[in-house]
């Protein structure tokens, strides 16, 4: 199976249980709660709607991957992506960001945020293919374990190097 045949579609309440599954998996030290997630898609949907989440799901229903942008005004935020230790390397890291960064584009934003662990040099590498630069550190942001943030940034999403306009994805 490979991540083409994965699709990504809107996160709904049925999906939490299985992306807390994944982020447990994936982030044991911070994970975050289902409260956390329901209240994230509490403002995802209607016309005052702004959050994106999506989930990545295999044909067999598996949720493999998942993705989430809050909207401010002009101002978007990375605020949670992730992918399943199986599909590491298979793109869908970056097809989860392109995802996020056409939400920021269609919510109007000028620019993009986010916050990286300093030791997750994998992650920054797919932002920075995306055209996100640092831009500075939030000293001990992820607990426990006092581990810094790099905060990155992205200048006009709609222009972002994103999946679909790289060559070979």
């Amino acid at each position: 199976m490979t991540t083409a045949d994965t699709v990504l579609r809107e996160m709904r309440w049925w999906d939490i249980a299985p992306v807390l599954e994944l982020e447990h998996d994936l982030f044991p030290e911070d994970a975050w709660s289902a409260g956390m997630f329901w209240s994230e898609l509490a403002h995802a949907r209607g016309p005052q709607a702004t959050r994106r989440y999506v989930v990545a799901e295999t044909p067999d229903g598996r949720i493999v991957g998942y993705a989430g942008l809050a909207a401010a005004g002009d101002l978007a935020d990375v605020q949670t992506i992730a992918a399943a230790r199986d599909q590491w390397g298979t793109g869908l890291g970056a097809r989860l960001l392109t995802d996020l960064l056409r939400a920021a584009t269609a919510f109007e934003c000028a620019e993009v945020l986010l916050e990286v662990r300093v030791d997750n040099t994998r992650a920054q590498k797919l932002y920075e293919r995306f055209g996100f630069e640092p831009i500075g550190f939030r000293r001990g942001y992820y607990q426990p374990g006092n581990v810094d943030a790099l905060v990155m940034r992205l200048t006009d999403p709609a222009q972002a190097r994103t999946e679909s306009s790289e060559s070979n994805g």
